[in-house]
């Protein structure tokens, strides 16, 4: 009987010190406060713009720099040390309208510009690891722009649009919502028609070629609310490292959104995070969940697939929340149980942002180098601002073309490119103003038009601008 005595005086011993299980103990010495203060804090997931636009023009009307009712907003930010949430424009999909996907996902991304241009002391929007970083040391939010659902993409417009989106600093994309579309099939398995058709199969062609063209860019694949199908097919096409920028463990919360431990561990070989949501459905059988939960699932992943590869994405504003994480300013309660439970400074540090940080980092760092960011490029100055609202649906956009340094202007190189399409533009010598007369009507508000040039030595410069349709 004394040897069982020790043996288990043993086993619990060794628990505690070797386990980041619920057995652990805090560290001594180890602050929660001083570690989520001087942590660079980054969010996988939010659904915050959705809220900031208007429900019938979907203008942005409502400013989060001050105290609101929402999950998120500058102010609670700044209490809960969030640093760099990743803002998705979020849009299910319009079956069969591919015009209303696009202006959707356009009026968020929008909304997102409209907001730092609302609170230009508190918020930049930084579309690269090097300007979130800048952004954080500035002590401003690193607002970084993200895409949950491509039904804005389609066969005759996806790799023009997709370019788009990486002008107007588009980080990672998450090709569904849970219902199939053009690129691959969602975690529902249906089609978003009325009748919610079946459907079959992984990732297409299309969705392969997409995925092949964000590794180019430096894009994140986001594997949250694919199919399993879809993943898997993705993880064999995808040379970086991918992110689930908000699910949970299957095994701990059986549900189609969650990743399964295959799952999981492909991700571990393929370098990526999967940013723990904290949407009490996707965690627990209790309706309302806690803190406690959202860690339980932290703990699995990182004792099946190591501390580098788990970080968060809460879902705010998308999703209801814990009893205890009712809002960004209590995200400090998480860093508290996870000392609670035993993890060290530098894991918990990886957990609340450095491995996304490190994600985003690989896939840029493996994307093919843009020859437009070397070298002296012609000078594109639009004639419309970001969010410009205009009175017609046939506009004529134009910019002005300079070259005050550097190898003259190739005109041969000037394209136009309307929602993902390119069209052949008009070029003034006298002037140096392109320009492109639209004859056909645009279909919904909101769209987005880029200006290209290229100089005789290949240097290549684009701009690119949201633009809104009131008539």
């Amino acid at each position: 009987m004394k040897n069982k005595f020790l043996f288990l005086l043993f086993t619990i011993f060794f628990l505690c010190f070797n386990s980041t299980s619920v057995l652990a103990q805090p560290t001594p010495g180890q602050d929660a406060d001083s570690i989520h203060s001087k942590a660079t804090v980054v969010d996988g997931h939010i659904d915050t713009m959705m809220h900031v636009v208007d429900d019938d023009t979907w203008l942005p009307a409502l400013d989060i720099g001050e105290e609101t009712s929402l999950h998120v907003d500058i102010p609670k930010l700044q209490a809960g040390g969030l640093n760099a949430p990743l803002f998705a424009a979020y849009t299910s999909g319009y079956y069969d309208n591919n015009p209303r996907s696009i202006s959707r996902t356009l009026a968020l991304i929008n909304a997102l510009y409209w907001t730092e241009e609302q609170n230009l002391n508190d918020l930049k929007i930084a579309a690269s690891t090097k300007e979130i970083r800048q952004a954080v040391k500035n002590n401003k939010i690193a607002a970084v722009p993200a895409i949950e659902g491509a039904y804005s993409m389609e066969e005759h417009n996806a790799i023009g649009l997709l370019h788009q989106y990486n002008d107007l600093g588009i980080k990672a994309i998450g090709f569904n919502w849970n219902y199939s579309n053009a690129l691959g099939e969602g975690a529902n398995r249906v089609y978003g028609d009325p009748e919610r058709t079946p459907s079959e199969g992984g990732l297409t062609d299309l969705g392969a070629e997409v995925a092949r063209e964000m590794n180019k860019l430096g894009i994140v694949i986001d594997v949250s609310h694919m199919s399993r199908n879809t993943f898997w097919d993705v993880m064999e096409v995808t040379e970086a490292p991918v992110i689930a920028s908000h699910s949970g463990v299957n095994a701990l919360k059986d549900h189609q959104r969650n990743l399964t431990d295959e799952q999981l561990l492909a991700l571990k070989e393929n370098g990526g995070v999967i940013n723990i949501v904290f949407y009490p459905v996707f965690l627990t059988d209790n309706p309302q969940g806690y803190v406690e939960d959202v860690v339980d699932h932290i703990d699995y992943a990182v004792n099946l697939i190591g501390i580098d590869h788990v970080g968060l994405g809460s879902d705010f504003d998308g999703a209801s929340m814990p009893a205890d994480l009712q809002d960004a300013s209590q995200l400090p309660n998480i860093t508290e149980e996870l000392v609670r439970r035993g993890y060290s400074k530098p894991e918990i540090e990886k957990i609340l942002g450095k491995n996304i940080l490190r994600v985003i980092q690989e896939a840029e760092k493996l994307a093919e180098n843009d020859p437009s960011k070397r070298g002296v490029s012609p000078d594109i100055m639009p004639s419309y601002e970001m969010g410009e609202i205009i009175d017609t649906r046939t506009p004529e956009l134009t910019a002005e073309i300079a070259t005050k340094r550097g190898p003259a202007v190739d005109e041969n190189s000037f394209r136009v490119i309307v929602d993902g399409m390119e069209y052949e533009p008009e070029y003034n010598r006298e002037t140096s103003v392109l320009s492109l007369q639209l004859t056909e009507n645009l279909e919904e508000r909101f769209h987005v038009v880029t200006f290209e040039a290229a100089n005789r030595a290949g240097k290549v410069s684009r701009e690119t601008r949201i633009f809104y349709i009131n008539d």
